[in-house]
């Protein structure tokens, strides 16, 4: 039985591929116009989750590690996929911890978005994390990692000249840049962030 999503009519769905970390869905579908289509989403499994953690002298905190599907190394502020079932937050605590090895004692969601909503259905959340306390990384068995400390400045010029790849980096420094500058943050840390 044919079920509408959005203006598109949608008759069946095949599963074409599936890992733990995503699926891949054929659709078999008539879209707006009326022709008839087939349209593939890829569905993640986990949510995209970022962190921006900055310490009162505005530096920040980049992880750098290759990425298989780019076959390029690829500097990145602490991120990774988590259980869309858990608190999201404690999911971000996880990730920065495993990256960094530093924990955080305040979280600030100030990011949701679509990252790629033509063939995914991906979503992700950014968190601003203060009060760091430095400790112990523990990555993944998958993952070889290093950390930069650097100026929140110097950060956001590198994302400016191209030297920084990553959706989710790019996005979440400038938004934080737009609100330190906005006033939409702790005046003292943003002016850290703004002065380096």
């Amino acid at each position: 039985m044919a079920e509408m999503r959005g203006p598109w009519t949608v008759f069946d769905k095949e599963i074409r591929f599936e890992t733990p970390w995503l699926r891949i869905d054929d659709y078999n579908a008539l879209r707006p116009d009326g022709a008839p289509t087939r349209y593939g989403v890829v569905h993640f499994k986990n949510t995209a989750l970022g962190v921006l953690p900055l310490f009162e002298n505005g530096d920040t905190l980049l992880v750098g590690q290759h990425r298989f599907p780019a076959d390029r190394y690829s500097w990145e502020l602490p991120e990774g996929g988590g259980d869309p079932r858990q608190d999201p937050v404690a999911e971000a605590r996880r990730e920065l911890e495993e990256e960094t090895g530093y924990s955080a004692t305040e979280f600030q969601e100030y990011l949701r978005m679509d990252m790629s909503n033509s063939v995914t259905d991906e979503i992700a959340i950014g968190y601003i994390a203060t009060n760091l306390v430095p400790g112990r990384t523990n990555p993944d068995p998958s993952e070889v990692l290093e950390t930069r400390r650097i100026a929140f400045k110097d950060l956001l010029n590198e994302c400016v000249s191209g030297q920084i790849f990553d959706s989710l980096t790019l996005v979440m420094v400038f938004k934080a840049y737009y609100m330190a500058r906005e006033g939409l943050l702790e005046p003292e840390l943003a002016r850290a962030m703004l002065q380096g």
